[in-house]
């Protein structure tokens, strides 16, 4: 048996072993995080967030602007008093063109008084003046590219494997950048835990099999929630996307946003 070890075989060796090196840290990291959201995001113990695939759904032909879930998400979820929210809902007003115009829709007037939490007043113009009007419910977006995350500088922004973006409250300094950068005007800095805070789908309720408080309450179902990897009989999100002529907000930014609407106008952002 010789002794002699090629050239080959020792770069080998080292090379396996440098590759051992580097894994660990990122196996080490990746663990971590995983770790870390059993922790701090409410989830019940043995809960596998690799198992579920949660969505969101916006059916705005169904929204009547009642304020329900806005309500109910600021008692679930213990948001401040004021104009703090979680979720909200915009009211769309276009009136009709002005005569000899040439132009296809007149002016788009758009108003969330108390984030539609106590519904609205009479619209902005007479009514046999308004050529459309329907109401859009506003949550974080769920970005697959999620510019919150990128910006965070300690990571406490983070994509859980199943589908929903997390703040950890531990983590965050409350910098603000993450409220900078979201481009849906999602997230506020909480004037009690001066934290970052926003849309966690509920997180504590749908990980112990419960809906979002704002789905649980909407009477009209416009609000459609499901586990893609675990669908259900007649899955209301299966049909929703069946059915319905689809869209995200601000497709063009690129952030892939995982929360759909169906029956919105192109002048929602």
């Amino acid at each position: 048996m010789s002794n002699q070890f090629s050239r080959r075989s020792v770069l080998g060796k080292i090379g396996a072993t440098l590759a051992g090196l580097i894994a660990a840290p990122a196996a080490k990291a990746a663990k971590t995080v995983v770790q870390k959201e059993f922790v701090t995001s409410g989830a019940p113990k043995g809960y596998d967030p690799t198992q579920h695939k949660w969505r969101m759904a916006i059916d705005a032909n169904r929204c009547i602007g009642c304020g329900l879930c806005a309500e109910a998400c600021k008692t679930e979820n213990h948001v401040p008093a004021g104009p703090y929210f979680r979720t909200w809902i915009e009211r769309y007003v276009i009136a009709k063109p002005k005569p000899d115009s040439g132009e296809a829709r007149g002016e788009v007037f758009v108003d969330c008084p108390d984030g539609g939490m106590h519904g609205f007043p009479e619209p902005p113009v007479p009514k046999e003046e308004i050529q459309h009007s329907f109401f859009v419910p506003k949550l974080c977006n769920l970005c697959e590219h999620s510019p919150c995350v990128q910006v965070c500088p300690v990571g406490a922004t983070f994509d859980a494997p199943d589908g929903a973006v997390l703040i950890d409250p531990h983590y965050c300094i409350g910098c603000g950048f993450c409220i900078q950068a979201c481009p849906y005007g999602c997230r506020f800095l909480s004037p009690i835990t001066k934290t970052a805070e926003k849309c966690t789908l509920c997180y504590p309720r749908i990980t112990r099999g419960l809906k979002p408080a704002c789905v649980e309450v909407c009477p009209t179902q416009a609000r459609i929630f499901g586990d893609l990897k675990h669908p259900v009989p007649d899955d209301p999100l299966q049909q929703f996307y069946q059915n319905n002529l689809v869209q995200a907000l601000k497709p063009h930014l690129g952030t892939e946003p995982r929360v759909f609407y169906a029956g919105i106008d192109k002048e929602v952002r």
